[in-house]
Order: C-alpha cells, then structure tokens, then sequence
C-alpha cells in the first residue's frame, strides 16, 4: 500500500535557530525553504537523501490553535514531546565527537547494546533524538526475564 515515509516534522521554536542548529551543527541539509505566506516551509534532510526530510515546524496558526500552539511550545521546552528522530551513522563514537565540538548536547554517551552503538542528544528547544551504528549482523534481544 506504501512505498516508504517521505516526510514527518519535529516542532520548533524558532526557525532560524533551527536551521542554524540541524545544518550547521548537526549536519543535515536543506530540502526546501520556502515562505508559504501562512507559514514558512523548512525542511531538512541527510545530505544527498531525497527521499526523507524532517520539517522542522513552529507550532501555531494555520494549522494550530494560538492556545494549542502555546501548550505544545511549552512540552518542546520541557523535553516532553519524546523520540522525535532517528540517524544512522557508520561511526558513532566519532560522530558523537564531531558533533560534541560544533557544540551539540548529548544526553548520552555512545553505549554498546545488542543492535549496535547509539547515543542521545537534544536540540536546542528540547527535542530528543538518537544516533545509531547498526550492528553488522542482525542480533537477537536478550531474553526478558
């Protein structure tokens, strides 16, 4: 019935910082940056990955509610609004270290687990995302006790 996710959007609080923040520190590049008049069209993606791109929205009008805008600002500060992204890198220690000098904060250190090496880090509104190096081969779960 699909053929893949092309696009899905994490909220931000101000566009300009976080096109500065995602392509700057972070790495991604712009998609599209378009004013739409109603609002401003900001997206970004893995460099040279057409068919996936984060639209980094400012919550609020048009598609949002004034007061709906300001709860869903104040549980991006709060660090609230959960997983919000997933990257996969060929290296994550040294990924983590090159991201952690352009100033990135880490909310975990790259951490050995049975699908590979990941770490956490939050941009700077408040939202989690994660940095994977898959295990070269598939690896069961450990068993639930």
């Amino acid at each position: 019935m699909y053929n893949n996710i092309n696009i899905s959007h994490v909220f931000v609080l101000d566009q300009d910082e976080a096109y500065d923040f995602y392509v700057n520190k972070l790495g991604l590049e712009v998609a599209a940056d378009m004013d739409l008049g109603v609002m401003r069209w900001l997206t970004v993606r893995v460099p040279g990955d057409p068919d996936r791109q984060i639209l980094l929205e400012k919550p609020g009008p048009p598609s949002i509610d004034e007061a709906s805008a300001e709860q869903i600002r104040d549980l991006v500060t709060k660090g609230a609004t959960g997983f919000t992204f997933g990257l996969t890198t060929d290296d994550c220690r040294k990924t983590y270290d090159v991201l952690k000098s352009r100033g990135v904060e880490f909310t975990q250190e790259p951490t050995e687990h049975f699908y590979g090496i990941d770490c956490g880090g939050r941009d700077p509104f408040g939202n989690h995302f994660r940095i994977v190096q898959l295990a070269p081969e598939p690896i069961e779960p450990p068993a639930q006790s």
